[in-house]
């Protein structure tokens, strides 16, 4: 990866053109993340749970990107799942301040990568 791409995906600024999906309405920006549909068809016989992250709209960051990260295969993606369903359960004013204070944290923190 080339440093200014580097840079962008550190601090996470890579997601910003996402937020055209936002003011379209496609998107939120808290919610469960969208996977590739390769790897939903694979999941969504795999995984538990899988199928209900989908029954609210997916958002620029979750509650599974700031407590599991990226997730590479099936054990992580169960643990994203578990995440997704938790945020869904919970979803509120609440959840959403509170994933958008961990989002900063690693946008700020350069955790990203």
């Amino acid at each position: 990866m080339r440093p200014f791409g580097r840079f962008l995906r550190k601090r996470r600024l890579d997601e910003l053109p996402q937020i055209l999906n936002v003011l379209r309405g496609d998107m939120s920006l808290i919610g469960p993340r969208p996977d590739y549909f390769h790897h939903a068809r694979r999941f969504v016989r795999q995984v538990p749970g899988y199928r209900e992250r989908h029954s609210i709209r997916p958002g620029i960051s979750g509650l599974a990107q700031v407590e599991v990260g990226y997730a590479q295969g099936l054990d992580a993606t169960l643990s994203k799942v578990k995440a997704d369903l938790v945020y869904i359960q919970n979803a509120g004013f609440r959840m959403d301040a509170w994933v958008f204070w961990r989002t900063l944290r690693v946008v700020f923190g350069a955790k990203g990568l």
